[in-house]
């Protein structure tokens, strides 16, 4: 499950984790695909949509929780990933952006929960994608 604010790169990420290139587009629905849910930036922006993540990890097998390097809003509450019973992977997603702000992104991470290795993304770039689909395929096959 990949959760995050509006614009954070959500959509593009689980494009990135299930080999596909669909086109991105806002909408307010859970979409399911070969390896993951995209959860919009609404389930997360707006805290009594809280319980909706927490009854849709019940069909995951890792949170994956991204903050945007570019602009690293603070949306989550403190200790947000201790609601989820799987692991809680912390991602920074457009890393190549606004490198000044990685220090805040993982001080972020922290204060949610998610516990290191932090994963350090950019799509557009391709980098830090691979490293993130071997741990956590390699997870979900132990």
């Amino acid at each position: 499950m990949v959760i995050g604010p509006t614009a954070s790169g959500k959509t593009t990420l689980v494009n990135a984790l299930n080999e596909e290139d669909k086109p991105i587009r806002k909408t307010q629905n859970l979409i399911y695909g070969k390896n993951t849910i995209d959860v919009p930036g609404a389930y997360i922006e707006n805290t009594w949509m809280y319980k909706y993540l927490i009854s849709a990890m019940q069909d995951a097998s890792h949170v994956l929780i991204l903050v945007d390097q570019s602009k690293p809003a603070e949306v989550y509450s403190p200790g947000f990933a201790k609601v989820f019973r799987c692991p809680v992977i912390g991602v920074i997603t457009k890393a190549d952006v606004m490198p000044g702000n990685e220090a805040k992104c993982i001080q972020q991470l922290k204060e949610i929960g998610a516990a290191d290795p932090y994963f350090k993304i950019s799509v557009k770039q391709g980098v830090g994608i691979s490293a993130l689909k071997e741990y956590l395929f390699n997870q979900k096959a132990r």
